[in-house]
């Protein structure tokens, strides 16, 4: 459900430069900022570009995705 949100114009121009370099909408990349910042409240012995890279490669679709194989495993 969306809601309307007053925000700061300046933090709505870095997002809306942000959004279109990450093919994302305004609002959606406010909302990464957003799950980001809290991952990192959460877990602040994590770096910031983990915790980025991390959820960035949980919203990509699984029929795209590489499965890990570990190279002990034999094929």
């Amino acid at each position: 459900m969306g809601m309307p949100v007053r925000i700061d114009d300046d933090l709505y121009e870095l997002a809306k430069l942000e959004a279109k370099v990450e093919h994302r909408t305004i609002a959606g990349q406010i909302e990464f900022w957003a799950k980001v910042g809290r991952a990192a409240i959460d877990n602040p012995d994590l770096p910031v570009a983990f915790i980025m890279e991390s959820l960035a490669s949980l919203a990509e679709p699984r029929e795209q995705s590489t499965p890990f194989i570990p190279r002990s495993r034999k094929l």
